[in-house]
């Protein structure tokens, strides 16, 4: 069941993820972390949970799995990861007792914690769920004779890329040799750790490999991602020259198409068809024509790149704009600090030259650059809550000076929003 849709600017609904009948002690949000393909696709998102006062799997983990359970129903596993299935963590009470039927089979992986006590009563679960249509993810996975008839059940087995060494790894390959199981390599940090373990026959990656691109020394900007980039800042200069800014735009037919198609989708609700930028300025205004065009540039600039880095970019952009309203910061200038962060990402490119080319404010360009000034906390506590770095974002949340479920509540709002901008911007 998918939410309204909230125009650039408004407040965001209250979508957090609270168990009513738990009370506000037992308020669980939800980070969420990809899982990608060998080409680097979307996959599945693992969804992870935490309590609002206390740090991540503190506090009665039978209760948080039962309050996110209860969530996942009442929102929809769609709100949070659109088309794509959820890897959501179950205890042994969510299983055994079967609490997990509450949810569709076709639309969840159920992950098996490793610090469950495998035996006969988890594994008769395991086959009755399995029988139902759910798959089955055995997480952290370490071979113990125990675990050996799980294997047999499980469609994805999870295998800690940090915590495991070659030999290591390749001993786990030969015990499930005979396994049919998508072997998931986890917390692949880096390009290099992406290689090696596509060359062990990993098939799907978890980890923030993608956002860490690996640089070449004084590699530019090509030429025609930089007039985008400057047709990018042109848009967020105090003085719009719409006129000029409309011919740049009509002169890049991919993003005319684009623009186009967004200024048209249902995101807009405009009233009438749309079938010209000039006709697009003159219905929507400058200020969401300036931000239609801004998300259409952005979706060009990431067309060689996964899906997911355009998906996080817009979920940070409406994050950023949403929080910078909360705590007297300008809302557009942050929501151009998040539109902006996964660039070097995308373009393969180091973010410096990017910085250069845009009219920024040196706290700004300092701040996309990596310096931990008071312009980058939004963005900081953005990546924080997509590495489930919880510690962080509870630090992060006292300088910025935001109550942490607050921020929590905004980055549920903004991946809701960034799902279905994506539908209309790709």
């Amino acid at each position: 069941m998918t939410g309204p849709l909230v125009p650039c600017g408004e407040a965001p609904n209250q979508i957090g993820s609270t168990g009513a009948s738990q009370g506000a002690e037992f308020t669980r949000y939800v980070a969420r972390q990809p899982i990608l393909d060998v080409r680097g696709r979307l996959f599945a998102y693992e969804l992870l949970f935490r309590n609002n006062q206390r740090n991540f799997f503190s506090g009665d983990g039978d209760l948080a799995t039962r309050t996110m359970l209860d969530n996942l129903v009442l929102f929809g596993t769609e709100q949070l990861c659109g088309s794509a299935p959820a890897f959501i963590n179950c205890t042994r009470e969510s299983l055994v007792g079967q609490f997990v039927e509450v949810l569709p089979a076709s639309r969840v992986v159920l992950e098996i914690l490793e610090t469950i006590e495998p035996d006969d009563e988890l594994l008769h679960a395991v086959r009755k769920l399995k029988a139902r249509g759910f798959r089955i993810a055995l997480d952290d996975f370490t071979w113990t004779p125990a675990w050996d008839p799980f294997t047999q059940f499980a469609d994805f087995i999870k295998i800690d890329f940090m915590s495991t060494g070659l030999r290591e790894r390749r001993e786990l390959r030969t015990r499930l040799q005979y396994s049919h199981a998508a072997l998931v390599a986890e917390k692949v940090e880096t390009i290099d750790d992406y290689h090696t373990a596509y060359e062990e026959g990993f098939t799907l990656f978890q980890g923030y490999y993608f956002c860490r691109p690996h640089m070449m020394a004084n590699r530019g900007v090509p030429a025609n991602r930089l007039s985008q980039i400057e047709l990018l800042g042109a848009l967020h200069e105090p003085d719009l020259d719409l006129s000029r800014i409309t011919q740049m735009v009509m002169r890049d037919t991919a993003i005319t198409y684009r623009l186009l198609r967004l200024v048209n989708s249902p995101l807009y609700a405009q009233c009438q068809e749309i079938r010209s930028v000039h006709a697009a300025l003159i219905a929507v205004g400058e200020t969401a024509f300036s931000r239609i065009a801004t998300l259409a540039i952005t979706s060009e600039l990431s067309h060689d790149s996964s899906p997911e880095l355009l998906r996080m970019t817009f979920a940070r952009a409406r994050f950023c704009e949403l929080a910078a309203a909360r705590c007297g910061r300008d809302a557009n200038e942050q929501y151009l600090v998040g539109l902006l962060s996964l660039l070097p990402a995308m373009l393969k490119v180091p973010m410096e030259p990017i910085a250069e080319a845009l009219p920024l404010r040196e706290p700004i360009r300092k701040a996309l650059e990596g310096e931990a000034n008071a312009e980058r906390g939004l963005l900081a506590w953005a990546e924080a809550a997509e590495a489930a770095d919880w510690n962080a974002c509870d630090a992060l949340a006292a300088q910025i000076g935001l109550p942490p479920e607050d921020l929590q509540l905004i980055e549920s709002q903004a991946m809701v929003w960034a799902e279905h901008v994506l539908h209309s911007a790709c």
